[in-house]
């Protein structure tokens, strides 16, 4: 029998030694995820459309040239059968065994060296190597494939296995381009017998392929993949659709960002900023927004590693024909394209919102009053954008109205000549914090001091270290290198050095482990005495912060109680020592005072017999005004 004749009959033939390994896996071992079978055959024929329409593009002579460009699925509850059908490029018998049961194309190899690596439990590996047409047998009993290819003069073919070791290729007549592969499904498969069920699986993976899916002749995929489009040709109204559609909102966006890039890899993105923040609200943590595409088919859904966590309010998604085939939720974390897409998507988006705040400062407004929570945590988690994502913070301060918010720039920009820090206060409200002692310096040196009122804005100046060169310093704590201030007019009563030496001595002593010094101030004007913070790194409102965070903290770190030589009580209690007075009471004094600065730090420590003591000392004033 000479070769041509048997080219004619059927012929029953081997799988290549790793294509049986390969379907034995795929059938016994990764079909925790069978619903990615549809996506690798609507894949396979989305390619199979767009190669013939790039050949038919070079090429006149071609058959079929009336047949749209489409995919066909009829699914058959009955029969339980599925039938994926595409009028693409089509196959010659040559080009149906290559690809079918050779290694030749399949990609078998490097699959299974994949899953020796350690990925054999991770169904998304099915078809990232050209081998997805094995994935049909997850669920088939038999699968046949009929194919005509474009070609003029070419023959149709049957090819028809059960992934048992063969395969059988035949004749086949009557067929038009393209190829149609018909699925037996096994009984525990029966639900992709189901139009219903097949269209939710296209409508999650395969909704934007560029070609028409039509579901028992109803069109499934009617979203328009618009992130791929010339920004130009999209209308707002387009945007807002598709922003509802991929979110399931019923709002519009508070901004977007379309962008394409050939460098340093080829992507399409489009990103969105919802309207609403739901962990302001109590809903948990956000999964991460941006869906991965290649070529339109989804790739990984709530993609990790294509934004850093704190991003994760961005919904949308990023399309790339760059990404390696192997692509995978255990192998992107190790892909160093995939971290470098990261990198450049990042840059851009913070570029992105610096950008919106110069233009519409009042919309920046409202973003930031929603969703500073994230820009905060980026800048205490990503060093690498630290500095990029200072220029969006917004903080209230000593010149600013109430409400009114500012960026660090903005300080910068009216920082005193002899100024070398930026200067900050945390605190609950701006009453409190206006209503401390720590401001006293720098209103006598008309400095501003930014006001943060959020409790995890100390951790971020923390993290910041500097801006723009200019050092982040909190004004709580201890030996701050201010500028001399001008000399006080008035003649009120100053301590000596050396009564203010015998003072402070004796403080200490009364005081004993409360705190770890007690010296003069050089920075009070009118308030008798403060704590201050001798670590710089491990600031008084960071400990606030801490102690409000897990109530079992313990202790507030050691502090400094500075006092106000000038100021009228502590005067008096030098003077009344001096005399001899009753030593009990000035002891309370000095511990009140003492528990009066811890208060005004919000540093309240153990101070359960606080009240008593107040009221022995107003007795005692009240028995001194009766006399």
């Amino acid at each position: 029998m000479d070769s041509e004749t048997c080219a004619k009959e059927p012929q029953k033939m081997d799988f290549q030694a790793e294509v049986r390994r390969v379907l034995d896996i795929v059938i016994n071992s990764l079909y925790t995820e069978r619903d990615i079978f549809v996506r690798e055959l609507i894949s396979n024929a989305s390619d199979a459309l767009e190669k013939f329409r790039l050949v038919s593009l070079m090429e006149n002579d071609f058959r079929d040239k009336d047949l749209p460009l489409e995919i066909n699925i009829e699914t058959d509850e009955k029969e339980n059968t599925l039938v994926i059908a595409d009028t693409g490029i089509g196959m010659t018998r040559e080009e149906l065994i290559e690809n079918l049961g050779t290694i030749a194309h399949s990609g078998s190899r490097e699959f299974l060296k994949r899953l020796a690596e350690g990925d054999s439990r991770d169904a998304q590996l099915i078809g990232q190597f050209g081998v997805g047409f094995y994935s049909a047998f997850m669920v088939a009993s038999s699968v046949r494939v009929m194919t005509l290819s474009y070609r003029p003069g070419s023959e149709g073919w049957e090819w028809e296995s059960d992934g048992a070791g063969s395969y059988t290729v035949s004749p086949a007549r009557g067929l038009k381009r393209g190829t149609r592969i018909i699925i037996s499904l096994k009984e525990d498969a029966r639900e992709y017998a189901e139009a219903g069920r097949i269209k939710k699986i296209i409508r999650q993976y395969s909704n934007f392929v560029p070609f028409d899916i039509r579901v028992n002749g109803e069109k499934v995929n009617t979203v328009q993949a618009i992130w791929a489009r010339n920004k130009s040709e999209i209308k707002e109204e387009e945007y807002s659709e598709f922003f509802k559609f991929l979110t399931n909102s019923f709002m519009d966006p508070m901004y977007r960002l379309h962008l394409s890039s050939d460098a340093p890899i080829q992507l399409n993105a489009l990103f969105f900023i919802p309207a609403e923040n739901p962990e302001r609200f109590g809903f948990g943590r956000l999964d991460p927004g941006v869906n991965l595409y290649s070529r339109k088919v989804l790739i990984q859904q709530n993609a990790r590693d294509i934004l850093p966590e704190y991003l994760r309010f961005v919904k949308g998604v990023v399309d790339s024909e760059d990404l390696p085939l192997n692509i995978s939720r255990e192998t992107t974390q190790n892909s160093r394209l995939i971290k470098k897409m990261s990198r450049f998507l990042t840059r851009r988006l913070i570029s992105f919102l610096e950008d919106e705040a110069s233009r519409d400062q009042e919309k920046y407004r409202l973003f930031w009053d929603k969703f500073s929570m994230f820009i905060k945590e980026g800048c205490v988690n990503d060093p690498d954008s630290r500095e990029q994502l200072a220029k969006l913070l917004r903080f209230q301060s000593s010149r600013t109205g109430e409400g009114e918010m500012i960026p660090l720039a903005d300080y910068v920009g009216r920082m005193k000549d002899n100024q070398t820090a930026i200067y900050y206060l945390n605190g609950p409200s701006r009453e409190i914090i206006e209503a401390g002692p720590y401001l006293e310096a720098f209103r006598e040196r008309d400095i501003e001091v930014l006001y943060l009122l959020d409790p995890v804005d100390d951790f971020v100046m923390t993290a910041l270290q500097e801006f723009q060169g200019k050092k982040l310093v909190s004004a709580d704590q201890a030996d701050l290198d201010l500028p001399p201030a001008e000399a006080a007019g008035g003649s009120r009563e100053v301590l000596s050095p050396e009564e203010i030496r015998s003072l402070t001595a004796w403080m200490k002593e009364v005081l004993g482990d409360t705190v770890s010094d007690v010296r003069e101030s050089r920075r009070l004007v009118d308030s008798p005495a403060m704590v201050v913070n001798p670590d710089r790194m491990f600031t008084t409102t960071m400990q606030r912060v801490l102690r409000a965070a897990d109530k079992d903290f313990g202790g507030v770190g050691p502090k400094v109680l500075e006092i106000n030589p000038g100021s009228g009580v502590i005067v008096r209690l030098a003077r009344l020592r001096e005399k001899g007075a009753d030593g009990d009471f000035l002891r309370s004094c000095v511990e009140q005072i003492a528990d009066n600065a811890f208060l005004a730090a919000g540093l309240p420590g153990a101070r359960g017999n606080m009240i008593d003591r107040i009221y022995k000392i107003m007795e005692r004033a009240l028995e001194s005004q009766a006399q």
